[in-house]
């Protein structure tokens, strides 16, 4: 069963924006060596909203190659076109990814049956595992625990990543659905609280530099070891904070190159790490010990 720490990752780019794929490479090398559960690439943080097709396809296609079976890899796959995101889930099959994310359609605003017959679309269009993404803080739409519990009853929709942070919520959709129905925070400050609850893990944007620590949270939380949890939690509460005093991935691409492990390359419509900020997250990453 899926669970854990799975990292959101960054894709790699030039400074001219061109994708990098040794990076790529020694991203997933590092993070299998650090214990990282999953990898899930060209989600938002891999910047799927300006990779073309081809580029979507190649690093999928790339991400299981370099994986090697490692570890799972789950393929951001949505779109606000059902059309576009039933494309992309049977390429994400065809490539050997062991999962898709399919985020919530943006900027169209669907009432909730659109959203139910959207995802049940996806799921009756390939044979693999689909894991819903909702972040309504983006998309606009808002998936309802009561969709979500419908959608749960359709053949390949196994789980979903919950991106409201809204305790509440959560606890009540895990107490409507099915026990293995995989229950993601997709926020790094809830992740401990929603694990407690009973979640199984979180797709993280702090994993992308503290892979270690977020793995003995998550696990140690999954264990029932809230002491050792809290305390891990502590150390990076920083990162989970600063890491988004600009629009992610803005911050952690930053962070990662500050590390050495990547280039400062980002595409627009999104821009460099605005200098003013630079000391407060490099504060952050040296809190967690992610720089000297």
């Amino acid at each position: 069963m899926l669970a854990g720490s799975l990292v959101a990752i960054v894709t790699p780019m030039l400074a001219d924006g061109g994708l990098d794929f040794p990076r790529l490479k020694s991203l997933i090398d590092w993070h299998v060596q650090e214990g990282t559960d999953g990898i899930v690439v060209v989600g938002t943080t891999g910047e799927s909203p300006t990779v073309d097709f081809d580029e979507h396809h190649r690093v999928i296609s790339s991400s299981v190659e370099y994986a090697a079976g490692r570890v799972p890899i789950i393929a951001g796959a949505g779109g606000n076109s059902t059309k576009e995101a039933i494309e992309l889930t049977q390429y994400a099959k065809k490539a050997g990814a062991n999962y898709v994310l399919s985020v919530v359609p943006y900027y169209n605003k669907p009432m909730q049956e659109g959203l139910y017959q959207h995802f049940k679309a996806i799921a009756e269009s390939a044979d693999i595992p689909v894991i819903l993404y909702n972040v309504p803080s983006r998309t606009v739409a808002d998936l309802q625990n009561d969709t979500v519990v419908r959608l749960s009853k359709v053949k390949n929709i196994v789980g979903i990543k919950e991106s409201t942070s809204n305790i509440e919520r959560v606890t009540e959709l895990m107490k409507r659905v099915p026990k293995d129905f995989l229950v993601f925070s997709g926020n790094d400050d809830a992740a401990l609280a929603y694990v407690q609850l009973g979640a199984h893990g979180v797709i993280s944007v702090t994993a992308n530099v503290a892979p270690r620590l977020m793995h003995d949270m998550i696990a140690a939380a999954r264990a029932g070891d809230s002491r050792k949890a809290i305390e891990i939690n502590n150390r990076l509460l920083g990162l989970h904070k600063n890491l988004f005093l600009e629009t992610n991935p803005i911050p952690v691409k930053w962070a990662l190159a500050k590390m050495g492990r990547i280039a400062e390359g980002i595409r627009l419509p999104l821009t460099p790490f605005a200098a003013p900020h630079h000391d407060t997250l490099a504060t952050a990453l040296r809190e967690a010990g992610c720089i000297a």
